[in-house]
């Protein structure tokens, strides 16, 4: 299967290239390339983001063994908190090689497109929901990829489990070691898919007023059943996705109510009054 996504490398290039190109538009000092460095500067600074998520799930991969004990702590976790089985719900699925394999190309390869997409949409038509957004964004990736430091497995890769790696069944894996443990196959807690898919049904929602706003709500639900089906995560991973998203919100609120709370104690400027030379005041007493 072919990889469509670019390496952290090739994304830091481009991010830095965009931003460049954004400084010199700037410079310019001419209204059409200042517009178009703001566009172009946001792109980068997604490209950025990207770069950043690619970069930790490389560096995740410092000590297999502890990302197979922590991989099994979650699983047994998840039993004693009687959520439900990933196992089953992929034993649902395996029957169905077209299901199976449409979830694997989702899993890989509409995630970022869909983010990228929902941003360009504010970006053009909403554009202070935008900045909120990206707010929203770097908070949420940075915060999971601190967590993604810290090696997890994903359930294919634990025994016990009894899952099947769905990509290396239909030949559709991305990674470059099927056999071993890659690198960037250990960072899967938390799942940065699901958050993802959060955060863009968050904003539709939120941004239109139309009742079929909420059929955003389709995709994370399909997300978190791409991740489970596929074996790529557990339901903790997308759970704590969904936790941090919600901490960065409020963050994000509490920040805003402390801003226009200081805004408002700010005394109102007094307006200054020219004062009349006393030439002027003369003049004008005379002229009477």
């Amino acid at each position: 299967m072919i990889d469509l996504e670019l390496s952290w490398r090739q994304a830091g290039v481009a991010a830095a290239g965009l931003i460049v190109a954004s400084v010199a538009m700037r410079a310019s000092k001419r209204e059409r390339l200042t517009a178009i460095s703001v566009f172009t500067q946001e792109t980068g600074l997604v490209l950025g983001l990207f770069a950043l998520w690619q970069l930790a799930g490389s560096l995740a991969g410092v000590s297999p063994d502890g990302a197979l004990a922590r991989s099994r702590w979650i699983w047994h976790f998840e039993r004693a908190v009687y959520l439900p089985s990933e196992t089953a719900i992929q034993k649902v699925f395996l029957p169905h090689p077209l299901l199976i394999q449409f979830f694997n190309l989702y899993y890989d390869s509409l995630h970022f497109p869909v983010l990228v997409a929902t941003l360009i949409w504010l970006f053009v038509r909403h554009r202070d929901t935008y900045k909120r957004l990206r707010t929203t964004l770097v908070g949420l990736t940075g915060a999971c990829l601190l967590v993604q430091l810290m090696p997890v497995a994903p359930p294919r890769m634990l025994p016990e489990t009894g899952m099947v790696d769905t990509a290396i069944r239909y030949h559709q894996s991305v990674y470059s070691s099927v056999a071993g443990f890659d690198p960037d196959q250990l960072s899967a807690m938390p799942s940065v898919h699901v958050g993802w898919a959060i955060l863009v049904a968050v904003a539709v929602i939120g941004t239109l007023r139309s009742p079929w706003r909420w059929l955003a709500t389709a995709y994370p639900v399909m997300t978190t059943l791409a991740v489970i089906v596929t074996a790529n995560h557990f339901w903790l991973d997308g759970i704590v996705a969904g936790l941090i998203l919600v901490l960065v919100l409020a963050i994000q609120t509490a920040a805003r109510t402390v801003y226009f709370r200081v805004l408002a104690a700010r005394p109102a400027p007094v307006p200054v009054v020219a004062e009349t030379s006393r030439s002027e005041r003369t003049g004008s007493f005379q002229a009477d």
